[in-house]
């Protein structure tokens, strides 16, 4: 059975947040600003008040789009303020074990939010100016956004493993409670840190148990997550959204199984915390599965400090009218392509819709076989495609392994990024003063 891992071509997992990003590009609710002083000190630099109040503004109005009540000022800048220190220490250990990120890569995301926002880029500039931004703000936040991405996964994702046996179980356990069940949940996290003390443990466990009676009492869960939770997620009101069981962690699925939709989970510990889960939603997975699947091949040409864009995609457009005149694509792509495939020619086997990036699979899927597309740009560089053949095919028995290996590396790799997440943020020097 053919395996479908394609480590470069996943999706960037930035991209999410860069549509948290563009969403700041709505009118923001005007604020006083204070004086500015030092409000936190992380290693060898600071945050400032002032910052901490343009965080508090943005955050404040994707509250009120989503139409979650907003926590008290002082409750919601507390958590903002610890948010502001876990992203600076992360950002702090990427740039320090030598994660850089390319200034092109960034260009791309800002043309993204543009597009998002149905603006060029002279349009985008205007609409952050009117809100007192700037484009060069909204380029290092991007920045900082691929950085810490970039860390995790080299830090958390590439290491994390997931063995024949793993994939073997996982399947027969779904064989053992029927079809795979999907659940819409939302969840507060009360973090403990790491090596906390009992009495820690204990304050810990009495704010969490406070939560959890305002939720039992009819508060509600989306402003508790906002103004308590420290989990990433905190200020989308702690909501995943549709997840299939086992992408969920097994503590939670051994809960989410015996609820109800509305219903709140009892209090639930493990290393990282204590967990508060509410069911909003559940449903049964289709078991069969079949796709129009591509057989095609590329030559990656990839932009850096010695490689522009222009240049990549002069290389290419020569290297295509050498393959018009007659010289074999794959004999091209084994000579000057900079992907893993190019030792077997470039050939990417037969690909799934979703397997490629969007950018990649747009391009894929408006060739003809045999055809050979113009130099087109993705997130890891510049590619010319060809299209080999196409085929419907019936992928339930081979899909079924490959979701059961993703299920299964995006569950463990969230639980090893909640552990690095809290050890770099607790084995930095952090000192909190006064916000007033």
């Amino acid at each position: 059975m053919k395996s479908f891992k394609r480590p470069e071509w996943r999706r960037p997992q930035w991209a999410l947040a860069l549509l948290i990003v563009a969403s700041t590009l709505l009118p923001a609710h005007a604020a006083v600003q204070p004086l500015d002083h030092i409000v936190a000190i992380v290693n060898d630099e600071i945050i400032t008040r002032q910052e901490l109040a343009k965080r508090y503004a943005e955050v404040a109005q994707s509250l009120a789009r989503q139409n979650t009540p907003l926590p008290p000022r002082e409750t919601l800048e507390k958590q903002l303020l610890e948010r502001m220190v876990t992203e600076l220490a992360l950002q702090q250990h990427a740039r320090s074990t030598g994660i850089r990120v390319d200034p092109t890569q960034v260009e791309r995301a800002l043309q993204r939010i543009a597009e998002q926002n149905k603006l060029d880029m002279a349009g985008l500039q205007a609409a952050l100016e009117k809100e007192g931004q700037s484009l060069d703000s909204m380029r290092n936040t991007i920045r900082n956004e691929i950085l810490i991405a970039r860390a995790r996964e080299r830090d958390v994702d590439n290491r994390v493993a997931v063995t024949d046996a793993e994939i073997e179980g996982y399947l027969q356990t779904q064989v053992q409670q029927g079809a795979e069940t999907e659940y819409d949940f939302s969840h507060i996290l009360i973090a403990v840190p790491e090596n906390a003390s009992p009495e820690e443990i204990q304050a810990r466990r009495a704010r969490a148990d406070q939560v959890h009676a305002q939720l039992a009492a009819g508060a509600d869960f989306a402003q508790l997550s906002a103004s308590h939770s420290d989990a990433q997620n905190a200020l989308q009101g702690g909501a995943f959204g549709w997840r299939a069981s086992g992408k969920i962690p097994a503590l939670f699925v051994d809960v989410l199984k015996q609820l109800q939709p509305g219903q709140i989970a009892p209090l639930l510990k493990s290393s990282n915390g204590f967990h508060i889960l509410k069911l909003n939603n559940k449903r049964g997975l289709d078991a069969t599965l079949s796709v129009t699947q591509t057989h095609a091949r590329h030559i990656l040409i990839k932009t850096n400090e010695l490689t522009s864009e222009a240049d990549a995609r002069s290389r290419l457009l020569q290297l295509k009218e050498r393959i018009e005149n007659g010289v074999k694509f794959d004999d091209l792509a084994r000579l000057h392509s900079e992907d893993a495939s190019a030792s077997k020619g470039g050939d990417l086997a037969w690909i799934n819709p979703g397997d490629t990036v969007p950018d990649f699979e747009k391009a894929m899927d408006a060739l003809q076989p045999g055809e050979v597309s113009a130099p087109i740009q993705s997130p890891f560089g510049w590619h010319l495609i060809q299209v080999l053949e196409r085929r419907d095919q019936d992928v339930t028995q081979e899909r079924q392994k490959l979701l059961a290996r993703k299920a299964i590396r995006e569950r463990k790799a969230e639980e090893a990024f909640q552990d690095w997440v809290r050890q770099i943020r607790d084995s930095a020097y952090v000192e909190l003063r006064p916000l007033d």
